[in-house]
């Protein structure tokens, strides 16, 4: 917020000036009638370069306007510290890209996103705005491309690909479903060849789901930005008035109106960047991860189990259990646990969990009680303590399964009877 008040407090400042500029006709002349107010200011609102500190630039297929910015390493966004995303490890990124980055550089990670002109994609869909952070020894760096009109797309596109050919990776937040293919799109429409193919690509959402998804309502990056860097945005222009902003630029040229969203832009490429110095962490380094929710370390154990590291992952799933759980994810646990505890071939542990379960009213008490008359029948031969099991569930829930397993436990226990046994 402060730093759009700055720009705002800029802009005055140069709208003032250029009130100034327009006094009189006549250049020095005292005597020539001052022009309206309304016509300066129209006049200050025609050209974003009046506006934003930036600068035009020409390509081969024409110009465009480029603005950059630099957050200082010794600010902070949030709960991180900028000096800190320039000292993040080099081998971050593996295991929660599984595998696809196993080394590279934060120098080498180029932070994307893009305001378009509609949010559902298409081929009638611009990116009129497109940010590219990075980090570098100084801080954080942002550098945006923006299109003043559809004609200028070419000369936009030619020098985006010139600046990512600078890094070898790319890190976006719902870039795969979005961004990348629209951008795809932009270069083959432009008839130049998109600059993705030879860079790794991160999606900060997915690993952001897993950790989240279960104890936060949403997961947009402007509420990540909130719950988990603690930072609140004042007088953000909402996403979906963007593309109504940017045709409203078009056809009056007021270009004034288009200073929150490069703000808008800049802030969630920020907050992307900070997100990337805590997601990646937490796989990378489960067992020291400082998560402070129970329900947060259940998304991550889930992602651990998925990728094959069970042993992490039932040790997350009982701190988990440890720290207190909401009914709903404490009985699914139990049950993730006793799974695992099997799967890793330790039985007593499975059979605790179990029959914790199967003590009392919940969900999985039904599996629960028919894992616990399999164990007692084919593990014990107890056929009295597996048929004991399998009433009890049948009077839980009546399935054809457990009528078949009641039958067939009553014939063992006759038998057993019969031949003297238990």
């Amino acid at each position: 917020m402060e730093d759009l008040q700055q720009q705002l407090a800029a802009l005055r400042g140069r709208v003032a000036r250029v009130d100034r500029k327009y006094v009189g006709s006549g250049g020095n002349s005292t005597h020539a009638a001052p022009r309206p107010r309304t016509e300066s200011l129209a006049s200050s609102r025609a050209f974003i370069q009046d506006l934003i500190s930036g600068q035009l630039v020409q390509t081969p297929h024409g110009e465009h306007f480029e603005t950059e910015k630099l957050w200082e390493r010794h600010r902070r966004h949030g709960s991180v510290d900028i000096s800190d995303l320039a000292e993040l490890p080099a081998d971050l990124l593996e295991q929660l890209s599984e595998g696809a980055i196993p080394h590279s550089h934060p120098a080498k990670w180029a932070f994307l996103d893009t305001e378009t002109t509609g949010l559902a994609g298409g081929t009638g869909t611009y990116a009129f705005l497109i940010g590219v952070g990075s980090i570098e020894p100084g801080g954080f760096r942002l550098r945006q491309f923006f299109m003043r009109d559809y004609g200028e797309e070419a000369s936009l596109l030619h020098r985006l690909s010139e600046h990512l050919a600078g890094f070898d990776v790319l890190v976006t937040y719902n870039g795969k479903a979005y961004d990348q293919p629209l951008l795809e799109t932009r270069f083959r429409m432009s008839r130049a060849r998109p600059p993705f193919d030879r860079m790794e690509h991160l999606d900060l959402l997915f690993g952001a789901r897993r950790l989240w998804k279960l104890r936060l309502e949403s997961c947009r990056l402007v509420d990540l930005e909130n719950q988990i860097l603690g930072v609140e945005r004042q007088g953000d222009l909402p996403g979906e008035m963007i593309p109504y902003c940017y045709f409203g630029y078009l056809r009056t040229k007021q270009a004034f109106d288009l200073v929150p969203i490069f703000h808008h832009n800049a802030i969630d490429i920020l907050s992307l960047a900070c997100l990337t110095a805590i997601v990646p962490f937490a796989f990378r380094s489960p067992e020291t991860v400082a998560l402070r929710h129970g329900a947060d370390l259940i998304g991550l154990a889930r992602w651990l189990d998925r990728a094959g590291r069970r042993e992490e992952a039932v040790r997350l799933f009982r701190r988990a259990v440890e720290m207190g759980l909401p009914d709903h994810l404490l009985f699914r646990t139990l049950w993730d646990v006793a799974m695992m505890e099997k799967r890793l071939g330790r039985e007593d542990s499975a059979l605790a969990a179990i029959t914790e379960l199967a003590a009392s009213r919940n969900p999985y008490r039904v599996r629960a009680l028919e894992a616990l008359a399999r164990h007692y029948e084919h593990r014990e031969r107890n056929y009295a303590m597996a048929l004991e099991m399998t009433r009890t569930a049948l009077s839980l829930e009546d399935t054809p399964a457990l009528r078949h397993r009641k039958q067939r436990l009553e014939a063992r226990v006759r038998t057993s009877l019969s031949l003297g046994l238990k």
